[in-house]
């Protein structure tokens, strides 16, 4: 859950942190930065957070004015976008984004491109979905599978 905020702070930079408060935030963020995302694009996006975690997170983040969520139009799933507000870090967070990514390598670890990847799987899972029927009948054939439901049970 989260704190209330102090009424005084001695450090603009100890207030930014407090807002931020940790790693998730700025990641959450990070992301919202580049487009909106719904919750289960994040959630894919940092599979080692819990729902409960990334709930907390993003009900912080909405609290502090920083992101908003879009009510759902034709879907009932909710787009997580940046504010006025939340886009003011957009140079901060494309600053600790060129940091990690150019010292990475001098701390021995290797950074993934999640977003990158989340849109690939996107792109294919269209392309499948606008293949027509014939052709995914005969796929789940080949593949052993003979309905729908069949992969669900596997």
């Amino acid at each position: 859950m989260s704190k209330r905020l102090p009424t005084y702070f001695h450090c603009p930079t100890e207030f930014t942190l407090a807002v931020l408060g940790g790693k998730w935030k700025t990641v959450i963020l990070s992301y919202l930065k580049e487009r909106p995302c719904r919750y289960a694009e994040l959630r894919r996006l940092v599979p080692r957070l819990s729902d409960k975690v990334l709930s907390e997170r993003l009900r912080d983040l909405r609290r502090s004015g920083l992101v908003a969520r879009q009510e759902p139009t034709g879907s009932r799933t909710h787009t997580y976008l940046l504010t006025e507000k939340g886009r003011s870090l957009s140079e901060l967070l494309q600053q600790l984004y060129a940091w990690g990514l150019k010292n990475s390598g001098s701390f021995g670890v290797r950074v993934g491109a999640p977003l990158e990847e989340l849109e690939a799987l996107q792109k294919v899972s269209r392309v499948a979905d606008s293949s027509p029927p014939t052709n995914r009948a005969r796929v789940r054939r080949q593949e052993g599978l003979s309905s729908p439901g069949a992969r669900r049970r596997l």
